[in-house]
């Protein structure tokens, strides 16, 4: 048994050539929730809906993102009618009273469909709305993405990290922006101050999750701050994983980060922007997998290999990597 928490493309990169390591019957995938957004009344939860559809071998490979092939008729439609009407397409939160209004899991992330900045393809829509209409009929965010994940026929055990409402909320010079308008609409350009996790103080991990996290857990090269850092700020998260044979793959080389802004939140949490910066957010990790060319000194144990992924053979040497470093520590 084997639980990998995932986040952002760094571990679904990893899942992708995980099968000949881990058998996907006795592997779970803990989603991060803290990405999700609520968009024109649809709830869409990027990071678990790339391993769904990873799994489901329907993932774009190409952009890591959505559904491969997909339509996206209506967003251009969405689009064109703001900008027809002089909208525009920038980010359009729900004011304050309505972000806490309406269903709970979608508290501080609530945005306008108007313009759609964020590029949703039909049959990715058609995943939201499925799911956003199952919770609205009494189903918790686990169930819906229990009969989405039998839908696309996934093998391994795919979790949201909670049923509660968890915001990755940015806070910068220009204010405070949720982690997608950041990110997706501004490119990650507006200088990071600090990084609020809204809510995560009265939000729990399910049961299924916690119990998850009592096998021996793998964190692929995922973005500490934004991908992790929701999951950790649950009450009880890195407490578990300090009981548990942890293994954390390292998404930096030296100080270069494969991809994303890990390099600017880490250090605008104090963190430096490396491998020896992760290690410190990751006190509960018993050992790390790094690239061949990577030397920090760190004070735990290191298994070594080429860490970059462009294909399934590279993510099979790095998920065995993982492996080893398990058995290493376990």
């Amino acid at each position: 048994m084997v639980t990998l928490l995932s986040g952002g493309t760094g571990t679904p990169k990893l899942l992708s050539g995980a099968d000949a390591v881990f058998d996907p019957g006795e592997t779970t995938v803990v989603g991060n929730t803290g990405d999700d957004v609520e968009l024109g009344g649809h709830l869409v939860c990027p990071d678990v809906d790339t391993v769904l559809y990873l799994r489901g071998d329907r993932l774009d490979r190409d952009t890591w993102w959505g559904i491969a092939d997909d339509s996206a008729t209506t967003h251009g439609e969405l689009v064109d009618i703001a900008e027809s009407a002089g909208l525009g397409t920038e980010p359009r939160y729900l004011d304050d009273d309505r972000q806490t209004a309406g269903r709970e899991i979608a508290r501080w992330r609530r945005f306008s469909g108007v313009g759609e900045f964020m590029l949703i393809g039909d049959a990715d829509r058609a995943v939201h709305l499925t799911r956003t209409s199952l919770i609205d009929e009494g189903a918790t965010l686990t169930g819906a993405t229990r009969t989405l994940a039998d839908a696309f026929e996934l093998t391994v055990d795919l979790l949201p990290m909670s049923d509660d409402p968890v915001a990755t909320i940015v806070h910068t010079p220009e204010g405070p922006m949720h982690f997608q308008e950041f990110w997706v609409a501004r490119g990650g350009e507006p200088a990071i101050e600090s990084v609020e996790f809204r809510g995560a103080e009265d939000a729990t991990a399910t049961d299924a999750v916690v119990e998850a996290l009592a096998d021996p857990v793998v964190i692929g090269p995922s973005n500490p701050i934004t991908s992790l850092g929701p999951m950790l700020a649950l009450d009880g998260i890195a407490e578990a994983l300090a009981e548990t044979p942890v293994v954390a793959v390292s998404p930096f080389v030296e100080d270069t980060v494969f991809s994303g802004p890990a390099d600017d939140l880490l250090e605008a949490e104090g963190y430096e922007a490396s491998t020896a910066g992760v290690a410190e957010a990751y006190p509960f990790a018993d050992a790390f997998v790094l690239d061949s060319t990577d030397a920090p000194d760190l004070d735990r144990p290191v298994v070594r290999t080429d860490t970059r992924m462009d294909d399934e053979a590279d993510a099979e040497r790095v998920a065995r990597a993982a492996q080893e470093a398990l058995e290493g520590v376990s």
